[in-house]
């Protein structure tokens, strides 16, 4: 399998699982504080949005780049 077939691969499954899913959570540690003994930590949940124009773009970019290749 050469390099662009698998980025045309890579893009084809991105696309699908950012149509999918729409997005992904994750979670950041933001503040520590030792007091002592005591010790506090903040996590705070962010989530980031995937728009539907990417995720179709991804599946057409990578198809694109399959029958182009097969062309030549």
């Amino acid at each position: 399998m050469n390099g662009s077939k698998l980025a045309a691969l890579v893009l084809i499954i991105a696309g699908v699982l950012g149509l999918a899913f729409g997005g992904f959570t994750y979670t950041k540690k933001t503040h520590d504080a030792n007091i002592g003994p005591m010790s506090i930590s903040i996590k705070d949940k962010e989530t980031v949005n995937i728009p539907i124009w990417a995720g179709a773009g991804a599946i057409i970019a990578g198809v694109l780049i399959l029958v182009i290749r097969t062309k030549n």
